[in-house]
């Protein structure tokens, strides 16, 4: 009988195999995958920088009984007894890691998940603010992989920290509110347009030193009731007026713009897209939406793991993930570290090694979905397809394969299997063309330790864009194949 049982979920695995994500929810299914999209747009309105992002995930962490791991009162006990101890450790407001530890001995490994939290935008210079033919405006120097000419012409929002001079810190937001102002960078009109149309290829249309943010137009009120225009507040008067305006609202002053992390970023909400409902758009799902799935995926964790999980969140991915809070850091190390403590065990330098090697991991990380405009770039054999479920990538880098993690056969077959035991839609795809180009993740950084490591992430329409698109089914999906690692793997 079980050997008929088996051939029998075989079948039906076969027959699944290629079906759409959709066909395989129940009419219970379909409202489950309905609920979580509306608390991932409210997440995404919520959280559209890192700074923002840490500070929700670390809210909704706290929801759940997770712990400051530098806690003092959460004394060292032996793994068995700190089983299901769940802790969190921020790194700089910008990096953030959940751990829940398990009933087996953590030197025996962990189960990790990292994505990042950062995406494409541009940030103020250092000093942004001048005025130029009656208007105040921004400089701006754009961060990640932008298509320049997408950020013209659209309603822009400021999300920032500023540290004064007495080291106080201002945060603020700009934009979102329905009766905030919002900022813009203005376009070429058409009729002026031939010799950059005609002459200029189109990454060139759009130079990066005028993605200025047109930010005021209204003249300071005379400081003297004569004619004359002596002295600098007089000559730029609009500059002073908007100058004035920070001051009186926020506190700011010019200097301070030297030691401000203010960020511009698409003042456009999160929401439904199709007359169905079925996607959601927005800025910043390339890597937020294997945030949010990662992040739901510890937190609806009911019964201690077997194995210490932990969920990464870092920072600066989009720009080679250098810095103290991207993932070259020695973070990771910096967590299980701390993770041994709390099991009672001495934190050898060599031991958190001998940890990181047994470990076992996902890179948690979007891929390009087909997109029947652009079918020219993609490999039709080996593209992934919205609605499929989440995309096991084997490997990313470009061209000859550079700069690239590439998982072993056997870990690609241990986690479809994994995939398959749980009921997950999944599909196997490349990220376009050979020749077309190619992208990274961080799976190599975190594979330097010797861990098995492969990327996993749902497929987006419109990667990098304002803009983004994700299918609601493959963002369910998502949710359940981070859970199962974390729990079955």
């Amino acid at each position: 009988m079980s050997e008929m049982k088996e051939q029998d979920d075989l079948l039906q695995k076969l027959k699944s195999k290629g079906k759409m994500a959709w066909d395989l929810l129940t009419e219970d299914d379909q409202k489950q995958v309905s609920s979580f999209a509306q608390k991932y747009i409210d997440f995404l309105n919520i959280a559209k920088t890192e700074r923002e992002a840490v500070q929700e995930i670390l809210k909704q962490a706290k929801e759940q009984k997770f712990q400051d791991i530098f806690f003092q009162e959460q004394e060292a006990v032996s793994q068995e007894q700190g089983a299901g101890g769940k802790f969190y450790q921020v790194n700089r407001d910008k990096n953030i890691a959940l751990c829940s530890l398990g009933s087996e001995d953590i030197r025996l490994g962990i189960r990790l998940i990292i994505s990042h939290i950062d995406s494409p935008r541009l940030d103020l210079k250092p000093y942004p603010l001048y005025e130029d033919q009656s208007l105040a405006l921004l400089h701006t120097h754009y961060y990640g992989g932008i298509k320049k000419y997408h950020w013209v012409a659209l309603p822009l929002a400021l999300h920032g920290v500023v540290v004064r001079s007495d080291s106080s810190k201002i945060e603020f937001r700009i934009g979102e509110e329905p009766g905030d102002p919002v900022f813009t960078i203005t376009d070429l009109l058409p009729h002026l347009s031939h010799r950059v149309m005609d002459e200029k290829k189109l990454k060139d249309a759009v130079e990066g030193e005028k993605l200025t943010i047109l930010f005021g137009h209204q003249p300071l009120a005379s400081v003297n009731n004569s004619e004359s225009v002596n002295n600098k507040e007089e000559k730029e008067r609009i500059k002073s007026n908007i100058l004035c305006l920070l001051h009186e609202q926020y506190g700011i002053i010019e200097d301070d713009f030297i030691s401000a992390e203010i960020e511009v970023v698409p003042a456009l909400p999160a929401r439904s897209v199709g007359l169905d409902r079925s996607m959601v758009g927005g800025y910043g799902q390339d890597d937020r939406i294997c945030a949010y799935t990662s992040l739901q995926a510890i937190l609806n964790q009911t019964d201690p793991p077997r194995h210490t999980s932990l969920v990464l969140f870092v920072d600066k991915e989009e720009t080679g993930s250098d810095g103290n809070t991207g993932a070259q850091s020695r973070f990771v190390e910096m967590v299980v570290s701390q993770l041994l403590q709390k099991a009672g065990i001495k934190p050898e330098e060599h031991l958190l090694r001998e940890i990181l090697f047994r470990s076992k991991a996902l890179s948690a990380d979007v891929n390009a979905a087909f997109d029947p405009n652009y079918p020219e770039v993609f490999e039709k054999h080996n593209a992934c397809h919205l609605g499929y479920g989440i995309n096991l990538c084997k490997y990313v880098g470009s061209r000859g394969k550079y700069s690239t993690n590439d998982a072993s056969a056997e870990y690609m077959g241990e986690i479809r299997r994994l995939f398959n035991e749980n009921g997950v839609a999944w599909q196997a795809k490349e990220l376009g063309k050979v020749d077309e180009g190619g992208g990274g993740t961080i799976a190599k950084f975190l594979a330097k330790y010797g861990l098995d490591m492969v990327d996993c992430g749902p497929p987006l329409l419109g990667m990098h864009s304002p803009f983004e698109i994700a299918s609601k089914a493959d963002l369910y999906e998502t949710f359940k194949a981070y859970r199962a690692f974390l729990e079955k793997s």
